[in-house]
């Protein structure tokens, strides 16, 4: 089965979703230029820790750049509240990130990885294409459509199930038992 690869510089919308209800949600990462869609699934926790590592990304160049660098310090402009293009079709389900910061163009690239079939098998390195590797969706932002990025998946994420202020685990809408308070329900 040959390799497919979804490219998108700079596309219209680079946004983490979800389909279900808190505490059934699946998330999902979908790319979108003109009539061109294209969706991932991925893990909640995924979703959190690209953002953080985006963030971070983001912060760390305007540091070395002396904030020189074209990225505004938070995002700017309406927050895209929109839901999911639908049909909302996952293409593959993320097995691995990659992100990394191109100097020459000032964008964020975004890897999403298919899960590799063999285990001997790696994968490429950033902006790199082998016939063997796994399936990808690569993404390039620029710094403000990443810091928007950043602040929808962190309101994706937040939108779910509020926390127990005994153990942080996800309360259920009749509560749930909580291990802090020795299986008393909360």
């Amino acid at each position: 089965m040959t390799r497919q690869v979804f490219e998108y510089d700079l596309p219209e919308r680079f946004i983490a979703g979800t389909v279900g209800l808190p505490g059934e949600r699946a998330f999902f990462l979908q790319a979108k230029s003109g009539r061109r869609v294209t969706s991932v699934a991925l893990e909640k926790q995924q979703v959190i820790v690209l953002a953080e590592r985006v963030e971070a990304l983001l912060d760390e160049v305007l540091r070395r750049s002396g904030g020189a660098a074209p990225i505004p310090a938070v995002a700017t402009g309406p927050e895209d509240v929109l839901p999911l293009e639908v049909p909302v079709t996952a293409e593959f389900t993320v097995g691995a990130l990659a992100l990394g910061w191109n100097g020459e163009t000032n964008q964020v690239v975004i890897e999403l990885h298919a899960p590799l079939e063999d285990d001997e098998a790696e994968v490429p390195d950033l902006e790199e294409d082998s016939d063997d590797a796994p399936d990808v969706l690569r993404v390039r932002l620029s710094g403000a459509m990443a810091r928007a990025f950043v602040a929808r998946s962190v309101s994706v994420v937040s939108a779910g199930r509020p926390p127990c202020q005994f153990c942080s685990l996800p309360l259920d809408p009749a509560g749930h038992i909580c291990p802090r308070q020795n299986g008393y329900r909360r």
